[in-house]
């Protein structure tokens, strides 16, 4: 894992990016009767975006391609899927 110092403005730029995308694409993409509900929504999100979302910067391949290929990722999948639905009971 490469570490970067934080509050560089490469790492801020990214943290924004990351911010302005989660607003986008989960907080304001539907509408939401409660905030409870959105809150329910963001596991999957996360989800979404870190196993299935294709990054151009990642050649149209998701975050979690960056740490393992293979097997490996198969079973970090289904330990994000076992985690997410935990957290949501």
């Amino acid at each position: 894992m490469v570490r970067r110092e934080a509050n560089t403005p490469r790492t801020n730029g990214k943290a924004e990016r990351f911010i302005q995308t989660l607003l986008r694409e989960w907080a304001y993409a539907r509408p939401y009767r409660l905030s409870r509900e959105r809150r329910a929504w963001l596991p999957r999100w996360l989800h979404y975006y870190n196993f299935h979302r294709p990054h151009t910067s990642l050649q149209r391949r998701p975050p979690i391609s960056r740490l393992v290929e293979g097997p490996d990722l198969l079973r970090l999948h289904s330990q994000a899927i076992h985690t997410s639905r935990d957290e949501e009971m």
